[in-house]
């Protein structure tokens, strides 16, 4: 079997200006940090940008590198308002595609069973058609004639998402409450990349856990990448918690500040040294 395993610069080296990137977890939860951090390195720009938004849209929209935007929310959770992702959206600097949240689920559906859209009654009689006058209705084909949003699949050209465990070969497992529809976001991309906070022998994966754990197939992950603590500052359940005290500072604190004392060093280890340093301070 191939060994995928990778490190955060293996994959951003796979990605180019201009691609269409999703990025799993949900708001400030389970969220591939590490792999937009060495994103953030890169000089990667005019991303379209799928997501159940949280930091990682705060931090790229902050840092301007996103074109568009799809997307159902933006939030830290706890902070119901991303800033950053508020403060450029209203600097206009990126288009926004903001549809409902079951219109952003079955636009997932729909790209990774290969369909061109898939038919939901959300979104009808809402002002989700308004904003979106490019949105169509179909009419069904049987006796009842009834009219349904056509929701476009939500195809990738590369998926981001973050797994507590996952093996060498690419099979990733979430021990959490939640999927987040993970494996969607890796089935409806062209290549998708893991990160996980331990890699471990496949044996492994069911020796404490049920087989249902293992959200994500090794045929649809194209790479690998140990990274402990990689979702920080989200939560990772039941590995650790959203990290609050970081969470009220990022979101309290201008970008260029941010982004010049935890994101200035060249590789993932940087920030954590800083996270730490931080932490230290606040004792």
């Amino acid at each position: 079997m191939t060994d995928k395993t990778m490190t955060p610069e293996d994959v951003v080296g796979r990605l180019r200006s201009g691609m269409t990137i999703g990025i799993g977890g949900w708001g400030s939860r389970r969220k591939p940090m590490a792999l937009v951090r060495a994103l953030l390195r890169s000089e990667i720009t005019d991303l379209t940008v799928i997501s159940y938004g949280g930091p990682d849209i705060g931090m790229l929209a902050a840092a301007r590198r996103i074109r568009r935007l799809v997307t159902a929310f933006v939030s830290l959770d706890s902070i119901p308002l991303e800033p950053h992702y508020r403060a450029a959206r209203q600097r206009g600097d990126f288009a926004l595609t903001e549809i409902d949240e079951a219109m952003f689920m079955w636009g997932l559906h729909a790209a990774a069973n290969r369909l061109p859209f898939l038919p939901v009654r959300a979104g009808l009689g809402s002002d989700v058609m308004r904003v979106n006058p490019a949105l169509r209705t179909v009419t069904s084909p049987y006796d009842d004639g009834e009219e349904f949003v056509a929701v476009p699949a939500l195809r990738m050209d590369a998926a981001l998402v973050h797994l507590n465990r996952a093996d060498r070969r690419g099979n990733g497992q979430y021990l959490g409450p939640d999927p987040y529809f993970d494996d969607l976001f890796c089935q409806s991309a062209d290549a998708a990349y893991v990160s996980c906070d331990q890699l471990v022998e496949t044996a492994e994966l069911t020796k404490d856990a049920a087989p249902q754990t293992l959200l994500v197939a090794r045929h649809s992950v194209t790479g690998v990448v140990e990274a402990p603590n990689g979702a920080h500052f989200t939560s990772c359940a039941p590995d650790h918690g959203r990290d609050e005290a970081f969470q009220r500072m990022y979101a309290g604190t201008t970008w260029d500040e941010f982004a010049g004392r935890f994101l200035a060093g060249p590789g993932e280890h940087d920030y954590q040294r800083a996270v730490q340093a931080w932490h230290k301070e606040q004792q």
